[in-house]
């Protein structure tokens, strides 16, 4: 797999498809379409219950817009090159200048009403994204540098972004999924950002969710299930190398169980197809089971590394405490933490040996991202010890907790979301290493959508001390969050302040812009190199370390892909391409 695509080399792709049909490479998949039976239910399970239907709302991965949308727009990636090929779009044009990429759209496409899919659609939901009083998580991705990317409207079927400067994830920006025009734009032009708000929450009715993706909203019991069910419409335009309209599964249903214990034993008990187990005794008990013949399944062990980070975050904006800001704030203490996770026990106790230690924001499995050479704050008591000392906490209390000279004890709350076992353990282990020199941790496991709460707050005193929580996607044109590294990001989870409060958080965002702008992928990556030395040495998150991917499903299902393309950034199979064998 190819990890990038420079702008200038997409240019021989330009009319690669012309057909109002995209049909989807019989390469994607194990199975011809001779083998596919049609029809049935695909089952899989969340620990997080949905927070809203709403597409500019959602924060959360694996979210229900981006699950009906199949989260596809003009553009998307070949799992089996990794190159942008045209999707919603027949195909694209660039300016001579690279600042301009004009899009014909895909004739034919219709919402799941009936209202075709035109220009418009792009245009309404770029501007609602681009609201800041909306509050989208999508906001940042659509500003450079403080510019911003604008769309033009050429004619129904023609669409311009016009960017700001030379972009290496022009294409990322492009593949933003559509909602359609004729349902958001009165609402938004009568009552602007507030109306949007009250759109799409829970309790809309399903049949008022219009789709232009592969599915639709069948049901929703909170706390119990989602149902959905097959959007006729996208079928008319997304088929197979037969012709066939996909998906071909008649539903999709997603069960909402407490824990990842409570989905590995739905797993086992076959009442759940997809699994994808991360420690030594879930691929244990799985494996069992298999050999046992108590499950036809199959699973691939050590697929790759994983396509997601797990991280401890300190709240800098702490102004009801000043005393826990300053320790926040402080280099010495965030090294001193990070010298307090012991990443290789998360590895062997929490992963079970599989997995790898993190100490930048580059995921493992973009191999070719990572800075090997960058500082490591490693897993050393003495060393902790020695900097909380510079800081000066020299003494303890009676109940053997470090102090300062003014009896301040050195304490914080950790939170992370219930439910998630990996996350629960790596805190405890935190805690417990924390002890061993004196720092008292007070381990909290939250729901998950008030720790995310917690986390998006913003402003001068933000409800919470540190929080371990992880982040999924990641660009492969370039590794680093636009919500992420600038000050004002919506995901620049230490400091929600709407600033840079430390100098190298100011470099950081340079360095980001001015990678971002560079069409040079070794120059890009040399840029990215530079950007890890300085997460290394500011800490403002403090990496843990990475599972490794093994994929699990049972035998029912076909469509799966091969091997070559199975990894943590393609998943194990296109929902589109599965199908019920049994």
């Amino acid at each position: 797999m190819r990890k990038a695509v420079l702008l200038v080399s997409i240019l021989a792709l330009v009319g690669a498809a012309s057909a109002q049909t995209f049909v989807w490479p019989q390469k994607w998949t194990v199975a011809k379409p001779s083998e596919v039976k049609r029809g049935g239910t695909l089952r899989a399970a969340t620990i997080s219950d949905f927070r809203t239907f709403n597409p500019f709302l959602t924060a959360e991965a694996d979210s229900v817009p981006d699950i009906i949308s199949g989260d596809r727009g003009l553009v998307r990636r070949d799992p089996t090159t990794g190159d942008w090929i045209p999707y919603m779009a027949e195909s694209w044009t660039i300016s001579p200048n690279k600042l301009e990429i004009t899009f014909k759209i895909r004739k034919g496409m219709k919402w799941s009403d009936g209202r075709p899919i035109t220009a418009d659609d792009w245009i309404m939901t770029w501007r609602i994204h681009t609201d800041k009083a909306v509050g989208s998580n999508s906001y940042d991705s659509f500003f450079i540098d403080g510019k911003p990317i604008t769309l033009k409207k050429i004619d129904d079927y023609t669409i311009r972004f016009i960017y700001p400067q030379t972009d290496a994830e022009a294409f990322a920006v492009a593949s933003f999924v559509p909602w359609p025009a004729h349902v958001f734009g009165p609402v938004y032009q009568r009552d602007g950002a507030e109306g949007i708000k009250k759109m799409w929450t829970l309790n809309e009715k399903p049949g008022n969710i219009v789709s232009g993706g592969p599915w639709l909203i069948e049901s929703y019991r909170p706390g119990e299930r989602l149902v959905l069910k097959r959007n006729p419409a996208f079928g008319e335009w997304n088929k197979d190398e037969a012709g066939n309209p996909l998906p071909y599964l008649d539903r999709y249903e997603i069960r909402i169980v407490k824990d990842v214990n409570a989905a590995l034993a739905e797993f086992l008990a076959g009442n759940i197809d997809m699994f994808s187990p991360s420690t030594v005794d879930q691929i244990s008990q799985i494996r069992q089971a298999i050999q046992q013949g108590r499950l036809d399944a199959t699973i691939k062990l050590n697929a790759s590394p994983v396509a997601s980070s797990e991280f401890m975050v300190f709240n800098w904006n702490k102004a009801s405490d000043p005393f826990k800001q300053s320790l926040f704030r402080s280099d010495k203490f965030r090294r001193a933490m990070s010298h307090l996770v012991n990443r290789q026990a998360v590895i062997d106790i929490v992963y079970g040996g599989f997995g790898t230690p993190m100490y930048t924001s580059v995921y493992p499995v973009l191999t070719q991202w990572i800075n090997p050479k960058v500082p490591k704050y490693e897993y050393n008591l003495q060393q902790a010890a020695k900097l909380l000392a510079e800081l000066g906490f020299t003494k303890k209390d009676r109940e053997g907790y470090l102090v300062d000279s003014r009896g301040r004890r050195i304490e914080f709350n950790l939170a992370t979301n219930a439910g998630n076992t990996q996350r629960e353990q790596i805190a405890k282990l935190i805690v417990d290493e924390a002890k061993k020199v004196g720092v008292k941790v007070n381990f909290q496991a939250i729901d998950f959508n008030t720790l995310v709460g917690q986390l998006l707050s913003s402003g001068p005193d933000r409800p919470f001390d540190a929080i371990i929580i992880g982040l999924t996607g990641g660009g492969l044109d370039w590794p680093f969050g636009s919500n992420v590294v600038p000050c004002k990001g919506n995901l620049h989870m230490w400091n929600k302040s709407g600033q840079c409060l430390d100098p190298r958080e100011t470099l950081l965002e340079k360095l980001y812009y001015q990678g971002r702008a560079e069409l040079d992928f070794k120059k890009r990556v040399e840029i990215g190199y530079r950007m890890q030395e300085i997460e290394a040495e500011l800490l403002p998150v403090i990496y843990i370390a990475g599972p490794n991917y093994h994929p699990a499903w049972n035998n029912r299902l076909g469509g799966e892909h091969p091997d070559a393309i199975i990894s943590s950034i393609w998943g194990s199979r296109e929902v589109e391409l599965t199908f019920i064998k049994k």
